[in-house]
């Protein structure tokens, strides 16, 4: 039977040895090192007595605990790792479903976006040095294309955690559009220059339609090509979602973009229901003046007008109209002071050109209308008034911010745009990521109460320090304590710690 032997060595150290005895003979089965402190020794001691645990082929009845002391001089720093944040982010997305998508690249690529959103090339580096995740570059760019396909899977997802978790019923679903443009000026059939909301006229975009509940959660997207107008996009994204999800009565909520007799037509058509903005200032005289009259500038009061677009419901508010009149006392002064001099400025808008000359004149029609709308909104909506009240068609319009919401998280703390790729597969694929960066996002922030930047700054502070023992060449990892306030954020996302 092996037993452990310390030597001193010609240095003064003291060796210490596993061996066995062979016709009076010393055999060394292993050298563990030496130290010259009493807890080198007794740590190299103590590493001997593991290497012949290890080896014996049937365990002692009388085996010694082991032990984790280490000689501190003999400790080496190897660097710092968050491996508690990425524990944590892969928990969170597995609560959320994802883990049914049976990709880890995905899920990887996904929790980056949320850290620290970059290109793909530069995200596989960050997984090797935050994680010690490893991912070849080839890997990723030919992993994209069967990436894309994930899109219904990621939405299905998507939808049955809204349904479970959130108690969504899908009664109701809110709808917008945004613009994200690539870094290059080259054009293809989808990335096309358009109208862009992001001031990147001059280049190549593409248009997202994105569907989400009321507090903001993620349905569902639809990509479009670059110059694709919004009011085309709602009915497609409307159809492919209550298709795929079995939804057959949602009500829509989308801003006025999106409103036309065709939409309105095809909406009845379909037997969906819906709340959009509408563009007053285009509606007749009359409408406008039966408007105004109705409401009598009565802060919170409103009123129900029957019309092409289906029931135009508006209310008051005297906070938007002090916002209005401040606003349109500074046109109508710049219009005057255009006026005096003969121009016809640039977008000036209460300015018009008298007939049959070459003077400007105050439009006084426009001014007029423009004071009888002043603190006044209006909605159009096919929902009864016995079903859904004026003062809840308002409510459920406002609940428009939650898209917006989702876009500027989109946009700016998951960088969605600029976009590099140039393949429509690789595209799609980024658009899938970020979609399931987005809803784990959203879901983080729906159970905490936390900004996804304050949570993911909180996960960053728990470190995991990777400690070698020099003398024995085992390996620790020694974890930052993680506090009651992070253990409390941890319960409310359902994990425990």
């Amino acid at each position: 039977m092996p037993s452990i032997r310390k030597t001193k060595t010609g240095s003064g150290a003291t060796a210490v040895q596993v061996v066995r005895y062979a016709q009076r003979k010393v055999v060394i089965l292993k050298h563990c090192g030496s130290g010259k402190t009493p807890d080198e020794v007794a740590a190299l001691v103590e590493h001997a007595q593991e290497w012949v645990a290890r080896g014996m082929p049937q365990p002692s009845l009388f085996a010694i605990p082991e032990k984790e002391t280490v000689s501190v001089a003999s400790l080496q720093h190897m660097g710092t790792t968050h491996h508690f944040a990425r524990e944590v982010l892969l928990a969170a997305l597995a609560r959320s479903g994802f883990g049914a998508l049976h990709d880890p690249l995905l899920c990887d690529l996904a929790l980056m976006r949320l850290i620290e959103p970059a290109s793909k090339l530069r995200t596989v580096s960050l997984l090797k040095q935050y994680f010690a995740v490893a991912y070849g570059e080839r890997t990723v760019y030919r992993a994209l294309h069967e990436m894309a396909k994930q899109k219904g899977d990621a939405e299905k997802i998507a939808v049955t955690f809204a349904k479970e978790k959130l108690s969504s019923d899908l009664a109701l679903v809110l709808y917008d559009v945004t613009t994200l443009y690539f870094e290059t000026f080259e054009k293809d059939e989808l990335r096309v220059p358009g109208f862009s909301k992001d001031n990147k006229s001059q280049q190549p975009q593409i248009v997202v339609g994105l569907l989400v509940t009321r507090e903001g959660f993620p349905l569902g997207y639809e990509v479009f090509k670059g110059n694709t107008f919004e009011g085309h996009t709602m009915l497609p994204v409307l159809e492919s979602f209550t298709k795929a999800h079995n939804v057959t009565t949602p009500t829509v909520v989308a801003d006025a973009a999106m409103i036309s007799r065709e939409n309105v037509a095809k909406l009845k058509e379909r037997g969906l229901s819906y709340i959009v903005g509408a563009r007053l200032a285009n509606a007749p005289p009359r409408i406008i003046e039966k408007i105004a009259a109705a409401l009598g500038a009565k802060d919170g009061a409103t009123v129900r007008i029957a019309t092409d677009h289906g029931d135009c419901v508006c209310d008051f508010s005297a906070k938007r109209y002090r916002k209005d009149k401040h606003e349109m006392e500074k046109q109508t002064a710049k219009a005057s002071a255009l006026v005096a001099k003969g121009e016809p400025g640039k977008r000036a808008k209460f300015v018009v050109k008298e007939n049959d000359k070459e003077t400007y004149v105050l439009n006084d029609a426009l001014v007029a209308k423009a004071k009888l709308l002043l603190g006044v909104k209006g909605y159009y909506t096919n929902i009864a008034e016995e079903t859904l009240s004026n003062k809840e068609v308002v409510a459920r319009y406002h609940d428009l911010w939650n898209v917006e919401a989702s876009f500027r998280m989109a946009k700016h703390d998951l960088s969605t745009r600029p976009i590099f790729h140039r393949k429509e597969d690789a595209i799609r694929a980024h658009m899938v990521i970020c979609f399931v960066a987005l809803t784990l996002g959203k879901s983080i922030e729906l159970a905490t109460g936390l900004s996804i930047r304050r949570f993911i700054d909180a996960l960053w502070s728990v470190t995991d320090a990777r400690i070698v023992d020099t003398a024995t060449g085992k390996e620790f990892m020694l974890r930052s304590p993680v506090d009651n306030a992070m253990k409390s954020v941890l319960k409310k996302l359902g994990l425990s710690y």
